[in-house]
């Protein structure tokens, strides 16, 4: 059997004609190539979207997009069509689209653009759109691949992970993809979907392969840090440090794929939580889909950032939040229990780490040579005693409505710690 890499290799054209457009301004200068189709031929659709292990012969892309805006507060529908590249054509469909969609743009407007794609962006093609969301901040961008084109090569590698960083949302075209295109794209003549053999267990494998890619954008914890740091111990013994707030959390999309993950640890005067929601708002998400978010932090949220986090589920809420945090900050302060009631109440997940969370973080965010988590010595014994602390405090009766008032009366900000075993 050949390897992954080997079966999917694409047919798609090597030429890169018309790419220098960075060195001539970028976007805004890219050639007019054409106006879009409305739609395609079933049979257009069922060769080049499918998204087989062997796919010899697909040297043309199509990019289907669908373009959602408002425009003076009310919606408007969206647009739609086919953008495509033929072998000789000057430009990719996706540079195509840049062209044709930037002599639209308005910057009294908000964007949220899809593509559906039958081959995910080459390098060339990924630092141009990256360069254009860094231009153009009103405008959201996802991507949805059937197939991954020649994500083997370090150089496409590289260019997910920066169309990633740049806040774009990267991923597999699932069954439900491919359906939407058929009925939205496809002149299908009424004629339902059907998919072809093989489509859910190869979109799994592309969503395997674009997450290993991915998730190499994160640096992983040291394991010492990581001991240090998320140990539930009641205090530091010698050598003493300092325990500060690192937070590691992970974005799945509705189909339970990864779209992000990363750690993030208080800087500068900036909590980690604040951290965590700057990444989160650039991100740009979908808000058609759902999307839920786990957080495993040292240190449980102060009552800043618990508004602040409240502030981002109630901005969008298509996001489902869990917290998972090994140690309780300030637990004994009124306010800060407050602010864990206050999570609780707009419902945040808030629960303590356990054995089983210890063992998903350090699988997820540390270095660990391919080690075991083993644990220290009575962590399921300090585990016990901080969830029964934080099952007290959220159980407290307490009203919705005094809640919310006794938060805003509160003086929020973090106390001067009492010791650096409870700094931030």
């Amino acid at each position: 059997m050949r390897a992954l890499g080997e079966e999917m290799e694409p047919q798609r054209p090597r030429q890169r004609a018309g790419l220098g457009l960075a060195s001539q301004g970028g976007c805004s200068q890219m050639p007019w190539i054409s106006n879009p189709v409305e739609r395609i031929v079933p049979q257009t659709f069922s060769f080049h979207f499918k998204n087989l292990m062997f796919a010899s012969g697909r040297n043309c892309s199509y990019l289907c997009y669908q373009v959602k805006r408002k425009e003076h507060c009310s919606p408007v529908f969206p647009d739609k069509g086919v953008f495509q590249n033929e072998v000789n054509t000057p430009c990719h469909a996706e540079l195509c689209f840049l062209s044709w969609f930037n002599k639209r743009l308005s910057p009294d407007e908000c964007y949220h653009v899809t593509w559906f794609m039958s081959w995910s962006p080459c390098f060339a093609c990924t630092e141009q759109v990256a360069k254009f969301l860094e231009k153009n901040r009103n405008v959201r961008l996802s991507i949805f691949a059937a197939r991954l084109y020649y994500f083997w090569q370090p150089a496409v590698q590289q260019g997910l992970r920066r169309l990633h960083g740049v806040g774009a949302c990267v991923g597999i075209m699932s069954y439900q993809d491919f359906k939407y295109c058929w009925e939205n794209f496809v002149y299908n003549q009424r004629m339902p979907f059907k998919p072809w053999e093989k489509q859910c267990e190869n979109s799994k494998i592309l969503v395997t392969k674009l997450e290993e890619i991915l998730r190499n954008t994160m640096s992983l914890l040291k394991e010492d840090i990581f001991n240090k740091q998320f140990g539930n111990q009641p205090r530091v013994t010698a050598p003493y440090y300092r325990r500060k707030t690192y937070l590691c959390y992970q974005l799945k999309g509705p189909n339970g794929s990864i779209l992000a993950q990363g750690c993030v640890r208080n800087k500068k005067q900036r909590h980690a939580e604040i951290r965590f929601i700057d990444k989160i708002n650039f991100m740009n998400l979908n808000p058609n889909q759902s999307y839920e978010i786990i957080c495993y932090v040292t240190w449980s949220p102060c009552p800043t950032c618990a508004e602040k986090l409240v502030d981002l589920i109630n901005d969008q809420v298509h996001l489902k939040l869990q917290i998972f945090a090994s140690r309780l900050y300030f637990h004994w302060v009124r306010k800060y229990q407050i602010g864990l009631q206050y999570l609780w109440a707009s419902q945040v997940t808030v629960a303590v780490m356990n054995r089983q969370e210890f063992k998903d973080c350090w699988e997820k965010f540390v270095d660990n040579q391919g080690k075991d988590f083993q644990g220290w010595y009575k962590l399921e014994e300090y585990n016990r005693s901080i969830s029964r602390r934080l099952n007290r405090i959220l159980m407290q009766p307490l009203k919705q409505n005094n809640l919310e008032d006794s938060f805003r009366d509160l003086r929020l900000g973090s106390p001067s710690p009492s010791s650096r075993s409870y700094s931030r």
